[in-house]
């Protein structure tokens, strides 16, 4: 599959197969999203494989809203994609580099998750990101350190359907030349 025939394809699967995901290739899907762009090459981004049912259960019944705990549930994994703090935007003595200040963080952990949900696409895996919870329940959960902050959760698994493409605003509407 060429890049452009992946991005158009993709898809935010919301209906998954309970088929396990075998852990070579999360490994390959993380090794590819590792090539990412991020501010200054700090590579900030971070995963966590969630595939414990009790972990599962807690954010699904605890952590997140109605509708994305129905996705969760059946998915056979959950990635929780955070961030390392501080490191984004920032010179060296601590101080922001443009006016958008720590905002690039969440920037690179965009770019990092829709690479990963890209390189699942490739491996016959369908996502959907998530932004929707209980970041503090979730973060404590998964013990997470004082130096790394949650920006999404990924639902991974095999698709259960094929959602149709929605459509798409035209080059007209998107783009300006000056």
């Amino acid at each position: 599959m060429n890049t452009i025939e992946c991005i158009k394809s993709r898809r935010s699967i919301r209906k998954y197969k309970p088929d396990p995901i075998d852990h070579s290739m999360i490994d390959s899907i993380v090794s590819a999203a590792s090539y990412s762009p991020s501010w200054k090459n700090t590579q900030i981004t971070r995963y966590i494989a969630i595939e414990d049912p009790s972990i599962i259960g807690k954010i699904t019944e605890e952590f997140t809203y109605e509708h994305n705990a129905g996705i969760i549930k059946q998915a056979p994994m959950l990635i929780a994609v955070t961030f390392l703090k501080g490191r984004s935007g920032f010179e060296r003595d601590g101080s922001y580099t443009t006016k958008k200040g720590d905002r690039w963080q969440m920037f690179d952990a965009g770019i990092a998750s829709q690479s990963f949900c890209l390189a699942a696409q490739e491996y016959g895996l369908g996502t959907v990101i998530m932004g929707i919870f209980d970041e503090n329940g979730i973060s404590g959960l998964l013990e997470l350190p004082e130096d790394q902050e949650l920006a999404a959760l990924i639902a991974v698994g095999y698709p259960d359907h094929e959602p149709e493409a929605p459509n798409r605003k035209s080059v007209e509407d998107l783009l300006q030349y000056r």
